[in-house]
């Protein structure tokens, strides 16, 4: 029997934990009724240096809920290296884990067909979703420029998906084989590989509390994604300095022959020449360094992704004892 743990990163969500925590608790009930899922299976609440009474809640859920575990991170490390901390404290405990936002907004539902995908044996399952009819017409449009921007710089993603996603245990070991820091889950996760699919449904509207990813979170995220998981960008710095000199290069000939024809005021030319030849060889310089620079500033600072300062899943072992 499968062992699931449900793994939901928080960050503030006071307002919201008290509407959600009953409907994943009762979506886990459900499935070990139907004997899909062991009774080992949690919901592993992880808050990420939540400044309101998130982890006050998510201890008092521990306590009162066999069900859940909490693990709290040292200071705000973001969503992502949170997720990541939920995902590898689970990895030694589940067969497979679920990762879904604490907003409600994740149709909880899915987790049914994520686990047929699962038993069918898929390591990684995708929650896509079916349509974006609770979005505003310009998180649409904005959307659909992020998934098109990501795809032309080389990152592979899975088209409306966020991080609602089965992952076997097997492909957590896989994802943990990943060292760098600059995390983006959504394109690294596709490249641990192993047998996939999606699973599709109706993302539904905010619980409580308001969204923490505005436009210019998702303009950050988009650009860490895109230095994390692709050098384009430094391809396109090298392509833009060839341009340049092959351009000044024109440009100095052109010079020379309006030198020589004396149709220019004494020193232009040679002042001219000297801007654009060496302006295009630095630009050319910069994107040859940038290509190795790119690469080094991705792995070698070494900083740990997060510190847990606190887990019941610790307290719970201890207590066991």
């Amino acid at each position: 029997m499968t062992t699931l743990y449900l793994v939901i990163p928080c960050y503030n969500e006071e307002a919201v934990l008290p509407h959600t925590a009953p409907a994943f608790l009762d979506k886990l009930r459900q499935l070990q009724a139907e004997g899909r899922i062991s009774p080992a299976s949690r919901v592993l609440f992880v808050d990420d240096g939540s400044r309101d009474g998130t982890w006050r809640l998510i201890t008092g859920l521990a306590a009162d809920e066999t069900l859940v575990e909490g693990l709290r991170l040292s200071r705000n490390r973001g969503h992502q290296n949170a997720l990541l901390a939920g995902l590898m404290a689970a990895m030694p405990l589940a067969d497979a884990t679920v990762s879904l936002d604490c907003d409600g907004q994740d149709d909880i539902d899915a987790v049914d067909a994520m686990l047929t995908e699962y038993e069918a044996g898929c390591d990684v399952v995708y929650g896509v979703r079916s349509d974006r009819s609770s979005d505003s017409a310009f998180k649409r449009l904005t959307a659909r420029g992020f998934y098109r921007l990501m795809s032309w710089m080389g990152v592979e993603s899975v088209y409306d998906h966020a991080d609602y996603r089965l992952m076997s245990r097997r492909a957590l070991e896989g994802l943990a084989a990943f060292k760098e820091k600059n995390l983006y889950l959504r394109g690294m996760v596709p490249l641990v590989g192993y047998r996939s699919s999606s699973v599709y449904y109706t993302r539904s509207p905010r619980v409580a509390g308001e969204s923490h990813y505005p436009l210019g979170k998702m303009l950050a995220l988009a650009v860490n994604g895109i230095t994390s998981l692709s050098v384009k960008p430094l391809k396109l710095i090298t392509a833009l300095g060839l341009g340049v000199s092959f351009i000044s290069l024109i440009m100095i000939i052109w010079s020379l022959i309006r030198h020589f024809t004396d149709a220019t005021v004494s020193g232009w030319s040679s002042l001219m020449c000297v801007i654009l030849f060496l302006g295009g060889v630095q630009l050319l310089c910069v994107g040859v360094l940038g290509e190795y620079i790119g690469k080094i500033y991705l792995e070698v600072k070494g900083r740990p992704r997060y510190l847990v300062a606190e887990s019941t899943l610790e307290a719970k072992e201890m207590a066991e004892e």
